[in-house]
């Protein structure tokens, strides 16, 4: 018997999907999830503790630990806010870009392999679909 998805179980299936080749990639790039979803949010610029902190959805005491284990292994540095002197923002090194671009290729690949079944129609009607349902959303993750 075929079962039968409404939208909703769908979307939480595709979810649980990418969220599993999401883990899947990063542990290949010497990831965590966490490390991943960090230094995709900063590939476009520096950023601050606390907007890191609502950007990843992670307690600030967390962030710190997270902040501190990519700065050891030399994938982020913080520096300070040249426009408030409290606040640190946390940029990519040139090996944390390395490790993103990577972990980026990686994973576009493995997404796009999910696509190949559909036809060229059927495949560009479903990215068009998916560019209206996250064009609020955040960007954390370049084309």
């Amino acid at each position: 018997m075929e079962e039968t998805l409404g939208a909703a179980s769908s979307l939480v299936r595709l979810t649980h999907l990418v969220h599993t080749l999401y883990a899947e990639v990063g542990r290949g790039c010497d990831l965590t999830t966490a490390q991943a979803q960090m230094l995709c949010s900063l590939g476009s610029r520096p950023t601050g503790m606390a907007e890191l902190s609502a950007t990843l959805g992670v307690e600030r005491s967390s962030l710190t630990g997270l902040v501190d284990r990519a700065e050891h292994r030399g994938l982020v540095v913080r520096q300070p806010d040249p426009q408030d002197r409290r606040a640190v923002k946390v940029t990519l090194t040139a090996e944390g870009m390395d490790a993103l671009e990577r972990f980026h290729k990686e994973l576009t690949i493995k997404l796009e392999q999910l696509l190949t079944e559909l036809p060229a129609k059927e495949r560009d009607q479903f990215t068009g679909t998916l560019r209206r349902l996250v064009a609020d959303a955040p960007a954390v993750f370049a084309d």
